[in-house]
């Protein structure tokens, strides 16, 4: 990075940033108690005062829970931003903590799958989902596999370089997640690589294929990088557990016959694996995002 470039980090502009990053530097380093404790109060205080995000978890959890009552609903909501919150603290012990100081919390199952996947030479793609772990699952699972990102660059600069930097001690490389070349050319040199599928990113890239049951836009990048490369695609699962002291994390066997060419067919059977990992521990998931902001062509909106 260029000197001029490190002196404008010092306008006052962001100095809100410097702040937010130097409490994930305090945060990582709580007791784990009390880690807890903040990233709860940071849960209810969004719940309390983020109305726009609680209105858009409310009308997910509606549109994609419809069995339960109003009560379960607006539990589940509740229980979700309490997770979200956490799961700030979680993301800032897995970029700012050693993950290793973690492994004794952490219990891995199916690494059979990763392995017999890894041993074929292809790379994997690896399938990841936007639980309120995101971070530190990557922070975890760097202790058992290595493994490449993509992501979405932020849009705030010092943060960028922030968070580029914890992801690329925690992964072998950040992918820019326009940069489809770059992720198919490491899965091709025999890389993993964790992506995850699960948010609207509009119709342009997307096919409409049902999530709980509601037609959402969904990517088609998956099935054309299987294509792309012949790499196994690896469903990975990680949460907290109910003890919100350890986590598991999981690997499901390669997915088989996919792709399929069927760029519908094969978003669907992503949402099936992604839906089913979330019904595990449904107030973990980012349900904070707009799953369903674009809708099929002539059809009102949710949010």
């Amino acid at each position: 990075m260029s000197l001029k470039k490190s002196f404008s980090f010092a306008h006052p502009r962001y100095w809100p940033t410097w702040l937010a990053i130097g409490f994930m530097y305090a945060g990582a380093w709580l007791p784990w108690r009390l880690k807890l404790g903040v990233g709860r109060l940071i849960g209810l205080a969004a719940w309390r005062f983020a109305k726009r995000r609680r209105h858009i978890t409310e009308t997910n959890l509606e549109l994609c829970f419809p069995e339960m009552d109003e009560q379960a609903q607006a539990a589940l909501v509740k229980q979700t931003f309490i997770a979200n919150g956490i799961g700030i603290l979680e993301t800032a012990t897995g970029w700012c903590r050693d993950p290793e100081h973690l492994r004794h919390r952490v219990t891995f199952k199916g690494r059979e799958h990763m392995a017999r996947a890894m041993a074929q030479g292809k790379g994997a793609l690896i399938i990841g989902i936007h639980f309120s772990t995101l971070d530190l699952g990557g922070a975890l699972h760097s202790l058992f596999f290595p493994a490449d990102v993509v992501y979405r660059p932020h849009d705030n600069a010092l943060f960028e370089r922030f968070m580029t930097r914890a992801r690329r001690h925690i992964f072998g490389a950040a992918i820019d997640r326009h940069d489809l070349r770059g992720v198919v050319r490491r899965i091709k040199s025999g890389h993993a690589v964790w992506y995850s599928p699960d948010q609207d990113f509009g119709r342009d890239v997307s096919v409409f294929a049902p999530f709980f049951g509601v037609q959402a836009a969904s990517i088609k990048l998956t099935g054309k990088i299987a294509r792309m490369t012949g790499a196994p695609v690896m469903p990975l699962i990680f949460h907290r557990n109910p003890d919100n002291r350890t986590y598991s994390l999981e690997y499901l066997p390669a997915l088989e016959n996919f792709p399929t060419g069927d760029e519908a067919s094969d978003a669907a059977r992503i949402n099936q694996v992604i839906e089913a990992a979330i019904r595990r521990h449904p107030e973990q998931y980012l349900w904070l995002h707009r799953r369903f902001k674009t809708r099929p062509r002539g059809e009102a909106g949710f949010y």
